[in-house]
């Protein structure tokens, strides 16, 4: 069956404490292992690592309620793919920080591939109703049509990075069999072509494969060190994720010959351990003023 292009404009939201165990488990799953990030009696309290925002928008978009407001059964929610992750960090994620969170589905496109469908998420603090981080999240929908050719439209504020160029700098990042596995738990993100083989082949995929926010936040954390920023800095982090990455295996992660230009502009592409690309159209944007 296609996918139902009336659940486009449909918005959903989600109230969600953020809690120390949740920061200290995201952060250290994922390499960031600052004492900022680390520890929680420091003096100005815990640093969360900003891409947790991803794991309250899993709340919305991984649910049974979505699935079915798009005419998805269990097969076909298991072949879908996360096609890139745009998100700005406006203010940072406290402990205790009541966060309300948002999606709305904005556009669907027909593709070779599948279905791709845009969904924007916005996460605001709920006693100011401050705007915290706002993302603009897409996944293919493997071998499922639309039956249109679109419907919808891409919202005016997305604007996407533009292609990585004059990448000079790599860092060699091995990502253990076992990551996913952890992440899933400790990001409660959990798909299971990501930890079950069985499954993950019955989908059509090769092997398990690392989570696309993986690679993702991973390669932010590299793109960082190599600009010489900080992750309480980080206001942007975009990518389109091209290729999958097998656990077990290495990432490359090259960010551009001005990693530390003034204008706080990273490009960055990632690379599988096929050499083939991972992520593409990858930009951080440091404001480093944030910097504690």
């Amino acid at each position: 069956m296609p996918i139902r292009a009336d659940a486009i404009g449909q918005t959903r939201s989600t109230d969600t404490e953020i809690t120390a165990r949740d920061a200290l488990a995201y952060a250290a799953v994922l390499g960031f292992d600052s004492e900022a990030c680390l520890d929680d009696a420091r003096p100005g309290g815990l640093v969360v690592v900003p891409m947790l925002c991803t794991r309250l928008e899993w709340i919305l978009a991984g649910d049974d309620q979505r699935a079915s407001s798009l005419g998805l059964t269990l097969p076909e929610r298991r072949r879908a793919v996360h096609a890139l992750q745009d998100s700005r960090f406006l203010h940072p994620l406290r402990v205790g920080m009541r966060v309300r969170s948002t999606s709305r589905n904005e556009y669907m496109r027909q593709t070779s591939a599948g279905t791709f469908v845009l969904t924007s998420f916005e996460h605001r603090e709920i006693e100011t109703g401050d705007l915290l981080v706002k993302s603009w999240s897409g996944s293919m929908l493997r071998g499922l049509p639309l039956g249109q050719t679109a419907a919808g439209a891409p919202p005016a504020d997305f604007i996407e990075a533009g292609p990585a160029e004059n990448l000079a700098h790599a860092s060699d990042v091995l990502l253990p069999r076992t990551l996913p596995h952890l992440y899933s738990e400790c990001a409660q993100i959990w798909n299971p072509i990501h930890t079950e083989r069985a499954v993950a082949l019955a989908a059509g995929l090769p092997d398990i494969i690392v989570h696309g926010t993986i690679t993702w936040a991973i390669s932010a954390r590299e793109a960082l060190k190599t600009a010489g920023g900080s992750v309480e800095a980080l206001a942007r982090l975009s990518a389109r994720f091209r290729g999958m990455v097998i656990p077990g295996t290495s990432i490359a992660v090259r960010t551009a010959a001005s990693a530390s230009a003034s204008d706080g502009r990273v490009p960055f592409a990632t690379y599988n351990a096929a050499g083939e690309l991972a992520l593409a159209n990858g930009l951080i944007e440091i404001d480093h003023a944030r910097a504690s």
